[in-house]
């Protein structure tokens, strides 16, 4: 069986051994993203963290079924489709590429399931019926079918909130047709050239919360064990969903809630509506996605980040390193059962997936293969990479990271070239030359490893 692992359960506020309800299985559902724009470097820090999680849990002998929602009808996207005089089909389908391309780039692992909301409209029917039934939802004259949010005892659990404190406001909705001030829709009655479904209500669309309950419990039952995602959902969408959801199937929905910290911008979350992002596609083109997984890595999933790019370039020196230590290595070696390093890695990451903790013990690993020769340097290598990758890193061939030709400067052929010429003035004994060849490298930023098997080179 699997090692025990705890993780801080946002509804508990407490760290928490975590029991699946089938042992040795675990069902993840990760809320993904609404497809009106481009992805930022926000959605990548919450892709990477769970990622991270996944892979981890994998590695250590668990089933996993991710699924990872695609939100494909909601107000953002019509707004979005008004102001470009597209349909909301064609900017879905659009940004859906980009996501699925620049998810591809960063390496995530791909979900299981990736269920999107349109398709699921019966799903979503089924429920809004059920929780009209049970009077915890009420249609309107209208054709609008809200919540009664005061009803469910539970509501405020998740994100601490008291609902008498509770005003309406910037978050809240205020409709004529509403009972309460606080109740939030669930089916939306049809405008002019928005895209519709006919219902016992009217023709509409599902209001966002109501998506992710009828997807996630499709897909992976009422009861299931993690929601994740990031932190600006776990108040109003979260908790909606868990009012929505226990309150038509009296079920305890999730049994863990995970969610990652934000990323933030000086003072400021990173996020589309502030204007204040970098899209996963202009942060790849700054550093390769190994250097940005990094970055993510040395903070706990949970703990805030400020972007700095004096940090995201100690991230890439971190990669460097790590690769040059790895570089030569026989990929063939055997890891190394029970190294204390490797356990110190796992009790950081069944320690709530510690990820600054258990990168600690694979630079320590790198330090020993400093001084380590033969099979015992091939063995470490061999440690080091297993657990690296467990976590999504160091997923690249060390010669083809230090040496690619992904970066600007001289091809890889003309580095070559150069050191050919060199190796010769030395041969010549034209050591000038050989040193004016090396300053020029350098200038280019190609570093020179002088050794007994001949030059090896890198890219500073």
């Amino acid at each position: 069986m699997p090692p025990e692992i705890r993780v801080y359960n946002t509804l508990t506020r407490n760290k928490s051994l975590l029991k699946p309800l089938e042992p040795g299985r675990i069902g993840i559902y990760l809320c993904g993203i609404t497809v009106y724009d481009l992805c930022h470097l926000g959605h990548a820090r919450v892709m990477c963290a769970f990622d991270g999680l996944v892979r981890y849990l994998e590695s250590i002998g668990f089933g996993v079924k991710l699924v990872r929602n695609i939100t494909d009808i909601d107000d953002k996207i019509i707004n979005r489709a008004n102001e470009l005089g597209w349909s909301a089909d064609r900017v879905t389908a659009q940004n859906i590429a980009a996501m699925h391309r620049d998810f591809s780039q960063l390496g995530l692992r791909e979900p299981d399931s990736e269920p999107r909301a349109t398709a699921y409209i019966e799903p979503i029917l089924s429920l809004i019926s059920r929780l009209i039934e049970r009077e915890y939802a009420y249609p309107t004259p209208q054709g609008d079918v809200y919540y009664r949010v005061k009803r469910f005892m539970g509501y405020g659990r998740l994100s601490g909130k008291n609902i008498n404190e509770l005003q309406s406001g910037a978050r809240v909705e205020i409709e004529a047709s509403k009972e309460d001030p606080l109740d939030f829709a669930l089916w939306k009655a049809a405008r002019p050239g928005e895209p519709s479904w006919p219902s016992p209500w009217g023709e509409g669309r599902p209001g966002w919360h109501i998506e992710c309950s009828a997807m996630s419990m499709r897909e992976l039952g009422a009861d299931f064990d993690i929601h994740a995602g990031g932190p600006d959902l776990i108040f109003p969408h979260h908790e909606n969903e868990i009012a929505q959801s226990c309150a038509a199937q009296d079920c305890g929905f999730a049994h863990y809630w995970m969610h990652a910290g934000p990323l933030r911008m000086g003072e400021d979350k990173m996020s589309k509506s502030l204007g204040n992002y970098i899209t996963i596609e202009n942060a790849l083109e700054r550093h390769p996605a190994e250097v940005w997984r990094m970055w993510f890595a040395m903070s706990h999933y949970r703990s805030p980040i400020n972007y700095q790019p004096e940090l995201v370039a100690q991230a890439a020196k971190v990669v460097d390193r790590l690769y040059l230590r790895l570089r030569g290595c026989n990929p063939e070696a055997a890891a190394i059962d029970g190294h204390p390093h490797a356990l110190a890695f796992h009790a950081a990451m069944q320690d709530d997936f510690n990820t600054p903790l258990a990168l600690a013990s694979i630079q320590a690993i790198a330090t020993d293969m400093a001084s380590a020769e033969g099979e015992k340097r091939d063995r470490l290598g061999a440690t080091l990479l297993q657990l690296a990758r467990s976590l999504g890193l160091l997923q690249s061939i060390p010669d083809a990271w230090l040496t690619g030709d992904n970066q600007e400067g001289l091809s890889r052929e003309a580095i070559e070239s150069l050191i050919t010429e060199r190796n010769q003035a030395r041969d010549a004994r034209d050591f000038a030359r050989a040193d004016a060849i090396r300053d020029q490298l350098a200038a280019q930023s190609v570093l020179l490893e002088d050794g007994p098997e001949g030059t090896n080179w890198r890219r500073g």
